[in-house]
Formats: C-alpha cells, structure tokens, sequence
C-alpha cells in the first residue's frame, strides 16, 4: 500500500515544474518562490538538473555583503548536489532520503528529464493517506467483513 512518486506527482495540486536559469539573480529567484510559494527552485541548463536554490541557501549566505541579492547569480549560491528519485519509488523511499540527506525538496528524474518536484509535505500527506487506508482495510478485516 505504499504509493509510488509517480502516484504523488499524478495527485498534486499543479503540474507545472517551476524552475530557474543559473544566470538568474538571488533577487529574481526569491520574487519568484514568493509568488509561487515555493521554497525552493530546481536550476536547469539546457533542460539538464544542475543545481537547486532553496530558501535555506539564501538563509546560509553569509555575510550578505558579498552576495548581493540584485547582483549574485543563482550559480554562485545554489546547492550542486542536488538528490533526486524516480517516478518508481515510494513514498518511504522519499522519507528515508529526505530525513537522511536532511533535505526537504526532491526532483524526480525519469531518464535523465526532471519531471516534477517532491517536498515533505507531500509525502507527509501521502504517508497519512497510505495509512488511513491500511486502517480503513484492518477495520474492515478485523470486523470480519473480509
């Protein structure tokens, strides 16, 4: 019962793939995930997953004179190690890597092409629902409705 990242992404609320240029500004990104409400930006090149900008990088750029917002390209301050999941894995999967990696976005690759975001609250709402269910089957089992 435990529901697939492709189940996820099919579930969500939006389709579209947010994502940002690694020549963009600190300034442009920030504007963007505040209207998107987002915390955080794949940064593609050439459609290819190279980097990914979050709140927590910007939080972690010290001191700010050196990184001014208007000025400081995305690539000077996004995180390169960028961990990602396929559309085959579960929802498990994407808890232990994210609680492991100590991260909370997760790109999901299918063949190389990003083809969606994971956050935590996704999977969190996804969990409580594999969960429910599987108590909504123990309920019915123990009733002796089986």
């Amino acid at each position: 019962m435990d529901s697939t990242v492709k189940q996820m992404l099919a579930g969500k609320d939006s389709k579209e793939i947010w994502s940002i240029s690694p020549e963009e500004t600190i300034l442009h990104a920030l504007e963007f995930m505040s209207e998107k409400n987002i915390g955080a930006l794949p940064v593609l090149e050439d459609n290819i997953l190279i980097g990914i900008f979050s709140e927590r990088d910007y939080a972690r750029i010290l001191p700010p004179e050196r990184h001014s917002p208007d000025t400081t390209k995305i690539s000077e301050v996004m995180t390169e190690e960028v961990y990602c999941i396929s559309p085959k894995n579960t929802a498990n999967d994407c808890m232990g890597m994210m609680t492991e990696k100590r991260i909370r976005h997760l790109p999901v690759l299918d063949e190389g092409k990003m083809i969606g975001i994971i956050t935590i609250g996704d999977v969190l709402k996804q969990i409580i629902k594999d969960q429910d269910n599987l108590i909504g089957h123990l309920e019915y089992y123990i009733a002796g409705k089986a």
